[in-house]
C-alpha cells in the first residue's frame, strides 16, 4: 500500500527533524514524503535538506506566503503546493503536521485497517502532549474525530469529498462529507502520536472569528453552532472564545461567504450533528 505524505512546515526547525526521523523509521516505509517549507525564517529548510540527502523518498518544496498563522487556508494552501508535485500513484494520502513523533508501526497499522475495510475512508491514531514530564491525551481529542494534525485518506474517499477545503473547518467538513458519501472513519487508540506543540498555540488574533465562520460555511444551524461553541470554548477553558465563535458566525450570516457544502450535504450534516449530540445525552 503506497502512502504519500504532505507536511506543511512554517518555522518548524525544532521539530521537523523529529517528525521526519520517526517517519523514516516506519516498519512500512512511505512511498513519498513532501515537506513544504512555507515561508520559514528559521532553519527549517536546512533541517529538511539533511533528510533529503539521506532518503530518496523525502523531498522539499519551498513556498512563499504570509507570515500570519491563520488556521485553515494557510496550511491547506501549503498542502496543495506539495500535493501538486506528486503523481497519482498513491493508495493513501496523508496531511501531517511538522511537530509529530510517530510510533514505528504507525503506517503499517493504518495499512492493515485500510486493507481490512474497503469502505474505510479515513484513519488515524491519537495525539498526546507532554505535561509535567508525562505524555497525556490531548484534551481536544474525540474518538469520533481525526485531528487535523494527522489526517490519512483513502484515495477514492479523498477525491470524492473534493479533497481539502481551503478554509477553517477543513478538518471537520472532510469527515462529514466522507460520511455523506458512505465512507467510515476510524481512530485507533493504540497508536499514540506525540504532538510537540499544543493545537492553536501559534494562532493569532486575526483568526478569532474563523471558527464561527466555518460553522456557518458548513451550514450549521444557529442552535448547533451555539452548542458547538459552548462545548469548544469549555474544552479550551476560555469563555472569550465562545464570544469569538458566535461573533464569527453572526458576521458570516451577515456577509454570506461561500458555503463549503451543498444544500443536501448541509442537511445531512445537521442531521448527523443532532444524532451525535443526542447520543451523547443518552
Amino acid at each position: 500500500m503506497n502512502f504519500y505524505i504532505i507536511i506543511p512546515a512554517h518555522n518548524e526547525a525544532d521539530s521537523i527533524g523529529l517528525t521526519l526521523y520517526s517517519l523514516s523509521q516506519q516498519t512500512l516505509r512511505p512511498k513519498q514524503i513532501v515537506v513544504v517549507n512555507d515561508n520559514s525564517s528559521d532553519k527549517t529548510e536546512s533541517v529538511v535538506d539533511s533528510f533529503t540527502q539521506r532518503h530518496s523518498f523525502i523531498s522539499l518544496v519551498n513556498a512563499k506566503s504570509s507570515d500570519q498563522h491563520l488556521p485553515g487556508s494557510k496550511i491547506i494552501n501549503a498542502f496543495y503546493k506539495g500535493y501538486d508535485t506528486v503523481d497519482d500513484d498513491y493508495d493513501i494520502i496523508c496531511k501531517f503536521d511538522a511537530d509529530l513523533i510517530f510510533p514505528e508501526n504507525y503506517l503499517e497499522t493504518l495499512a492493515q485497517h485500510f486493507n481490512n475495510n474497503p469502505k474505510l475512508g479515513m484513519a488515524a491514531g491519537f495525539c498526546y502532549i507532554e505535561k509535567e514530564g508525562e505524555w497525556v491525551l490531548e484534551n481536544l481529542t474525540r474518538k469520533d474525530h481525526i485531528r487535523g494534525a494527522l489526517k490519512a485518506y483513502r484515495k477514492d474517499c479523498f477525491e470524492q469529498i473534493g479533497k481539502l477545503k481551503r478554509s477553517m473547518g477543513w478538518d471537520t467538513v472532510d469527515e462529514l462529507l466522507a460520511q455523506y458519501y458512505g465512507w467510515s472513519i476510524l481512530t485507533d487508540e493504540t497508536l499514540h502520536v506525540k504532538h510537540l506543540k499544543p493545537t492553536g498555540i501559534s494562532y493569532n488574533k486575526a483568526s478569532k472569528h474563523l471558527q464561527g465562520e466555518a460553522m456557518y460555511k458548513m451550514r450549521y444551524s444557529f442552535l448547533i453552532t451555539l452548542i458547538s461553541a459552548i462545548k469548544l470554548a469549555t474544552k479550551k477553558g476560555k469563555f472569550q472564545l465562545f464570544k469569538d465563535y458566535m461573533g464569527g458566525y453572526f458576521e458570516a450570516r451577515k456577509n454570506k461567504p461561500e458555503f463549503l457544502v451543498s444544500e443536501d450535504e448541509g442537511k445531512f450534516i445537521r442531521k448527523l450533528r443532532w444524532k451525535g449530540m443526542l447520543n451523547k445525552l443518552k
